[in-house]
């Protein structure tokens, strides 16, 4: 009964694309099976999970910056933008506004389809009403 939501969200802090993934799966393989859903950016943000050389190349070939710090324990330091990087808390305030929703913060539902359906309504209404 574990699971991970992988979410992209647009600069108003809209979810747009959404994946639930499992628990265990690492959040660069997650994102790696949302790439070619993406919206066109000119960067994209994510944290420290979300670094690996095979989704930095596919953000670059699709003309994205990653803006992702690097692992603790890579041996080449990347570089990133820090001050872009500080607007990384308007992602996680996305994740809260769908943890308002208690069925989706508490997940009641067993069966992860179930589970992906009461959060697809959540951020739908989110969505609607543009906060």
């Amino acid at each position: 009964m574990n699971s991970k939501l992988h979410a992209v969200r647009d600069g108003h802090g809209r979810p747009l694309v959404m994946l639930l993934s499992e628990g265990q799966m690492s959040d660069h393989k997650g994102a790696a099976l949302l790439i070619d859903a993406l919206p066109p950016a000119r960067e994209r943000l994510g944290d420290r999970g979300y670094d690996s050389n095979a989704f930095r190349a596919a953000l670059v070939a699709r003309g994205v910056n990653p803006c992702i710090p690097p692992r603790k324990n890579r041996k080449v330091v990347i570089n990133y933008d820090e001050a872009l990087y500080r607007q990384r808390h308007r992602v996680e305030n996305t994740f809260g506004r769908l943890k308002d929703w208690r069925r989706v913060a508490t997940r009641y539902d067993r069966c992860a389809h179930t589970c992906f359906l009461a959060i697809c309504i959540a951020a739908t209404v989110i969505f609607w009403l543009g906060k």
